[in-house]
């Protein structure tokens, strides 16, 4: 899981290439594309912002590996450019050919969405006129959720490939298959494969080596358990993440995952001091506000936490909203055997906090409390949202089946889980406060830090599972009396009913996980999750701060 965004930078060539895809009618000549008219304003959200780090600390045969790493990550990226849509190879020739005043930003915005769709604005079209499919690049465009449904009913023994998070499913004459993606990608995978075992062969750290072997393996045959269980083992100043993950681009079921990476510096001296944290998950989930019986208390928690800076990101860590945080695997059975990892990205922590958090701060706290916002609060609570993705409900069992939440609660299973991370994560914060081992300052400030995060996410749009996620919280603490409008529309927390109200929330939305409840999710959805006129007007107040930042990797200003 991920605390998210990053959006894809202009060094990186969105290529095409990849068997196996139907098509539907060409997109339009360039000459007849339609750009909206403020594409210009729309990418002005994203300011662009330097993202180094130093690598001097690396060895030789890191660096030398790190030039592998950066090539596979690119590779990646033209895998999720083909998930995010199964036509964009084709309309991005039509892109490429825009000539006007609109076309530099407009083609800036479509490699900072990866397609013609503004993930800010619920997936308006911003160049052309065709509505995003629901279910990206993964399904035919015209097959509803309805053909799919009927066509696990008749054919029941395909479900398990029909909802694997590592097949796309296509149209084969009048009948529908699942295709691996080791077949869907072969081209782009196997090559992405020959750049991890390279790295492989030049590092000279061998966690890092076994894992990327068994990545590029992965990548070959589909099967991730071995090498996500050695990704939980490994100890290097890479920080390496590479694979299909998430699966908020899957909007019409939320099975399929798409590839991603994370190429990062360890900052081992951060991770020292937060390793205390981990020794208390036992005690968090023993801890949840929900009966004995819905608690995962067989859950692994090894959970090492590591601090990094960023070095390069591709894929669907790089599509619009930039990420600050991590929290993987996601396979259940890996987090039941070891845990999950948390990583925490420092540098983009650092640049989003001064360029976007700290402005809204002084527009949506009252005037005499914007010094209540605090970087450590900030910090802590990023760690913590994704302790708390480790926490509560995983395997559960629904009407005598074994299931997982995710494929319980389908397309609502991203926001609801987002709005948990949020809201656990920040009432564990204060429980652990009372115990003496998180320092009492990060609580005191937390509210206020708190409530300027709300405004940031809820930037990204309902349509949007983080966004979705902080809307609905925002409405339960003002219902619960946690948060009060001030007379100029700005909004003050109430730190003494901020637990109380949050534990409130953490209960509804783990009891809906824990019983595999569609209807518990739809209905706090629907009743929390509509911005109100008083949030709708300060969130219009900000306008001129820029939602996200746009990163510059300077590795890739080296390669150029």
């Amino acid at each position: 899981m991920q605390i998210r965004m990053v959006p894809v930078m202009a060094g990186i060539v969105l290529m095409a290439g990849l068997a196996g895809c139907g098509r539907k009618a060409a997109p339009p000549p360039a000459a007849t594309l339609r750009i909206a008219p403020d594409v210009a304003e729309r990418r002005a959200r994203f300011v662009p912002m330097e993202m180094g780090t130093d690598l001097a600390v690396l060895s030789e045969g890191d660096r030398a590996a790190l030039g592998h790493l950066v090539r596979a990550a690119h590779l990646v990226d033209r895998v999720f450019f083909r998930q995010a849509w199964a036509e964009n190879p084709e309309f991005e020739h039509q892109v490429e050919a825009l000539t006007g005043p609109l076309a530099a930003p407009a083609k800036a915005y479509y490699r900072i969405m990866e397609g013609p769709w503004d993930r800010l604005e619920g997936f308006e079209p911003f160049l052309g006129d065709r509505d995003r499919p629901e279910g990206a690049g993964f399904y035919p465009e015209d097959m509803t959720a309805g053909e799919f449904e009927a066509w696990l009913e008749a054919h029941p023994d395909d479900r398990e490939a029909f909802t694997s998070l590592t097949t796309i499913v296509r149209r084969d004459g009048d009948r529908l298959i699942a295709v691996p993606y080791s077949e869907a990608y072969a081209d782009l995978l196997g090559e992405a494969a020959e750049e991890l075992e390279a790295a492989a062969s030049a590092t000279d750290n061998e966690s890092l080596a076994r894992f990327l072997r068994l990545r590029a393996k992965a990548f070959r045959d589909d099967d991730y358990f071995e090498s996500d269980m050695a990704w939980m083992d490994l100890d290097s100043p890479l920080e390496v993440v590479i694979g299909p993950y998430e699966t908020y681009e899957d909007s019409l079921f939320g099975y399929k995952a798409a590839f991603e990476a994370f190429v990062c510096l360890a900052q081992p001296e951060d991770s020292r001091r937060l390793a205390v944290y981990k020794e208390q998950l036992p005690f968090l989930e023993r801890n949840l506000p929900i009966p004995d019986e819905h608690k995962n208390l067989a859950r692994g928690t090894a959970s090492p936490i590591r601090v990094a800076d960023e070095i390069v990101t591709a894929g669907d860590a790089r599509a619009g909203v930039q990420t600050l945080a991590f929290n993987l695997p996601n396979d259940e059975r890996v987090r039941e055997a070891k845990g999950s990892k948390k990583v925490l990205l420092k540098n983009m922590m650092r640049a989003k906090y001064e360029a976007i958090l700290a402005p809204i701060a002084e527009r949506v706290l009252p005037e005499d409390e914007t010094d209540r916002l605090f970087f450590d609060s900030y910090f802590h609570f990023i760690l913590f949202h994704e302790l708390a993705h480790g926490l509560g409900p995983g395997r559960i069992t629904v009407d005598g089946r074994n299931t997982e939440v995710r494929l319980e609660l389908k397309d609502l299973y991203s926001a609801i889980e987002e709005a948990k991370a949020d809201t656990l994560g920040a009432w564990n914060l204060f429980v652990l406060a009372d115990r003496g081992v998180v320092p009492r300052e990060v609580v005191d400030h937390l509210p206020w830090t708190y409530v300027a995060g709300l405004f940031r996410s809820a930037r990204f749009g309902t349509h949007e599972a983080h966004g979705l996620g902080v809307v609905l919280q925002f409405n339960w603490l003002v219902e619960k009396g946690a948060i009060e409008v001030t007379e100029d529309g700005r909004f003050r927390p109430l730190p003494d009913r901020f637990p109380a109200a949050l534990e409130g929330l953490v209960h509804e939305i783990l009891m809906a996980q824990a019983l595999g409840s569609y209807g518990d999710a739809r209905r706090l959805i629907d009743r929390y999750g509509t911005v109100s006129p008083a949030m709708g007007a300060l969130l219009e107040s900000l306008h001129d701060v820029p939602v996200d930042v746009e990163p510059v990797y300077t590795v890739e200003q080296d390669e150029g």
